[in-house]
């Protein structure tokens, strides 16, 4: 196993593991432009070398893309190892990394939001490692932290349901670029919307703190709402959406 370091002046011959048979795509370019603009506010990512496969990606929690206040943490955005990588201690070893990088950094530790329910990582994983859980939000998300000291964790930015609220009538679609199936994910959901005859909109998300004031969520980077009410929070197909519309 070898671990490499993406950053400014490599991740377009490495890429960051998502979409890399896509390069061309929407979704691809879309993150990789996002991308250029985290790298200067600490960014980083680690992925396995092929033929392994998986990847670590954070930030300093002041800039982080989830509706939370984690300033003086270093806060994970995605871990995913996959296929035949997964059972052989890689996520370990890319987790290590990211803990290696905060003391380094002189940080108070290490949090991430995980959820059972959706591409997010559990939080079994990270309680192996010294990992506790801070907050709950709903509907199934947890603030994990490795703290390095006795120091005041990171909390969720409790404003979910005035956010939703004040999205109104029809479906509305949150987005960043932080994600690349995103791009996907709010065609589909725009075209169900065509579809079912129902007015829509899009929402983008265009740094950390148009996260924390405007996502309606903890996982922050997507959102879709009906009439002020959450939807869902991950990319669902169309014959998921349809369904929920009531139409």
């Amino acid at each position: 196993m070898k671990i490499i370091d993406v950053n400014e002046s490599n991740v377009e011959q490495r890429g960051f593991f998502c979409y890399t048979s896509k390069k061309k795509s929407i979704g691809y370019q879309r993150k990789l432009r996002w991308l250029h603009d985290r790298f200067s506010e600490g960014m980083r990512i680690k992925l396995l070398e092929l033929p392994d496969r998986g990847f670590i990606e954070y930030i300093p929690g002041e800039f982080a893309w989830r509706t939370v206040e984690a300033k003086g943490y270093m806060f994970i955005h995605c871990l995913w190892v996959v296929g035949k990588s997964k059972g052989k201690g890689y996520a370990t070893a890319l987790l290590a990394e990211c803990v290696r990088d905060a003391k380094k950094a002189k940080l108070k530790g290490v949090a991430m939001v995980t959820s059972e329910k959706n591409w997010l990582v559990g939080r079994s994983l990270l309680e192996k490692h010294g990992f506790e859980c801070v907050a709950e939000a709903s509907p199934w998300f947890s603030l994990m932290v490795q703290r390095f000291e006795a120091a005041k964790p990171p909390v969720f930015v409790d404003n979910h349901a005035t956010v939703r609220r004040r999205f109104g009538n029809g479906l509305t679609v949150i987005r960043s670029d932080q994600c690349p199936y995103i791009e996907d994910a709010t065609a589909t959901a725009l075209a169900v919307a065509e579809q079912a005859g129902i007015a829509s909109r899009v929402i983008n998300l265009s740094s950390a703190a148009d996260v924390r004031r405007f996502s309606p969520t903890p996982y922050g980077v997507f959102a879709i709402t009906l009439n002020g009410q959450l939807l869902s929070y991950h990319y669902l197909l169309q014959k998921d959406i349809l369904p929920l519309l009531n139409v």
